[in-house]
């Protein structure tokens, strides 16, 4: 991937009155990368996308592409390829007239216009519905022709607002495949927007995670999962338990005291910035945390007894809700044959790898 800038986000700030949607945005984007902004509603996420876009302007700060200062350009001199949720085809126009609607403002032969539109639909998949009307379609492939219509203009950055959350869960895995199979085709710089894990984590180069209008972390889906800067974090990817306790280090050893538990292990690594009897907040993934027999310590792991109260089967897994010394935790396991029953008393073990430690909250 290239190290060039292709967005470049510069002190974005947004207010709405008094209501600040976006508190001071730094980020650069670089040229061909994936980037997906990821939070809650209401975090910010569409507000930075439609002031990249051009639908809002920004309170404060600068928005570069590729270096040059768009705060000023109308939305339809920005050359930047726009898919919303909503498809916003045109029900009266065929799907050729859909997908050449931005070039008609181009200058473009008739020619050069009708490969153009022919290439695009060749790309998402659909050659055939050129003289079809959006009613005539599925939901996926009126999908399909939005994106083919934003891509037809050949635009420097590819916005996507939540393109996928009017799909339903199998038609939305696969077009998640599918449109990051054209991303990775045209090389094209792509900001796409989503409050769903599932899909920033399977096809993002990097992830900005918001929340109340300010980045939470910038990363890749690895990082942002594995190594969390925050409770928020923590708790917004994937299922993490969350424990408070007391850190304690001795001889080389870390561990975290925890009321009911008494000490989990954790790797050395993760002493950071903390000190000896810091309080602290242990955070350990729900797939981390395994049910089984007592094992041989062959992994620096902490080693708990606990109780199943419910199980939520899952197929080939099962999320267990597991009680130990007076904390309530979570459980995602992976099952042979069956998974373990409600009410049996099982064994817990923790990696000390396994385990993050972050700031407790105020």
């Amino acid at each position: 991937m290239a190290d060039k800038v292709a967005v470049k986000l510069d002190g974005i700030v947004k207010r709405f009155g008094g209501f600040v949607a976006v508190y001071e945005m730094n980020l650069e984007i670089r040229e061909g990368e994936f980037v997906t902004f990821l939070g809650p509603s209401g975090c910010g996420k569409t507000t930075t996308l439609r002031m990249v876009a051009g639908l809002l302007d920004p309170s404060n700060g600068d928005i570069l592409v590729h270096d040059k200062r768009v705060n000023d350009l109308p939305i339809h001199k920005r050359n930047l390829g726009l898919v919303f949720q909503n498809y916003a085809l045109f029900p009266h126009k065929s799907i050729f007239d859909n997908v050449a609607f931005g070039l008609k403002y181009r200058d473009v032969s008739k020619e050069e216009l009708k490969k153009r539109v022919t290439d695009a639909l060749e790309l998402v998949q659909l050659p055939h519905t050129a003289d079809r009307y959006p009613a005539q379609l599925s939901g996926g492939q009126q999908q399909r022709v939005a994106l083919a219509r934003a891509i037809v203009i050949q635009p420097e950055v590819l916005l996507l607002d939540e393109p996928l959350s009017a799909l339903d869960a199998n038609l939305r895995e696969n077009m998640r495949v599918e449109l990051k199979r054209i991303q990775d085709q045209l090389g094209i710089t792509t900001i796409f927007v989503t409050h769903d894990q599932a899909e920033a984590l399977a096809m993002s180069d990097r992830i900005v995670v918001m929340s109340d209008g300010r980045v939470e972390q910038v990363g890749s889906p690895q990082e942002v999962y594995t190594s969390p800067s925050s409770l928020f974090v923590a708790q917004f990817l994937g299922n993490s338990n969350i424990l408070s306790g007391r850190l304690d280090s001795k001889n080389g050893a870390l561990s975290v005291y925890v009321d009911g538990l008494d000490s989990i292990q954790v790797d050395p690594k993760q002493l950071k910035d903390f000190r000896d009897g810091d309080s602290v907040a242990l955070v350990i993934r729900a797939e981390k945390l395994t049910l089984g027999e007592a094992k041989q310590d062959e992994d620096h792991a902490t080693q708990l007894t606990g109780h199943v109260d419910a199980v939520d089967y899952q197929g080939q897994a099962a999320r267990y809700f597991v009680t130990a010394g007076g904390h309530s935790l979570q459980a995602f396991n992976q099952i042979d044959q069956q998974p373990v029953k409600e009410g049996t008393d099982v064994h817990i073990r923790i990696r000390a790898r396994d385990c993050v430690l972050l700031e407790p909250e105020a």
